[in-house]
């Protein structure tokens, strides 16, 4: 397993601390498969999913030198799951021509503790400073389930342009672009 232990710490005004650390399969997986099993995460494609099929899917991605997933926590609550990949090592990557800088993030956003106006904002801008804060990365690309408005539009939000809609193996989908800010976010 590769599993990195570095952990990414952000201050975020009036938000909080975000923490972003890999996800470790053997200890995380009881968490991962709570939440992605839950009807709110049907556009993650796991809601039917075992504990066992969910700790295969984190280890073999903890095996990718290409695909790596991050439990997000807020002031040491879990909060998120998100993946990075590299488009050209992905289905993806067949449907709309990659550039070099390319980087794609999937986001599952957790139950919430209570809800709050302002949240998944807030916590998809620490992500995204997060993915930005690696130079070689250009071009932050997303592909939500064309039927999930409300991933779209916190993209939106986070500045993304709209792309053209793709047939991916599982879904069809509609990609975002957000270009690496000229000044730091």
């Amino acid at each position: 397993m590769r599993t990195e232990q570095h952990t990414y710490r952000s201050e975020v005004s009036g938000f909080g601390v975000v923490t972003i650390r890999p996800v470790r399969p053997d200890q995380d997986v009881d968490l991962l498969h709570g939440w992605v099993t839950q009807d709110r995460a049907r556009f993650w494609g796991m809601r039917e999913a075992s504990r066992e099929r969910v700790h295969e899917i984190y280890a073999y991605l903890d095996s990718l030198a290409t695909h790596h997933a991050y439990l997000v926590h807020r002031d040491g609550v879990p909060a998120a799951l998100a993946q990075t990949y590299q488009p050209e090592a992905d289905p993806v990557g067949e449907c709309y021509d990659v550039r070099p800088g390319d980087v794609g993030v999937h986001l599952l956003i957790g139950p919430p503790v209570a809800v709050e106006r302002g949240f998944s904002d807030a916590l998809f801008g620490a992500i995204l400073d997060f993915v930005l804060a690696d130079p070689s990365r250009l071009r932050v690309v997303v592909e939500p389930d064309a039927r999930n408005d409300r991933a779209i539009n916190l993209s939106l939000r986070a500045g993304f342009r709209p792309g053209p809609l793709i047939d991916l193996p599982d879904k069809r989908a509609r990609l975002l672009f957000l270009d690496r800010p000229a000044v730091p976010r």
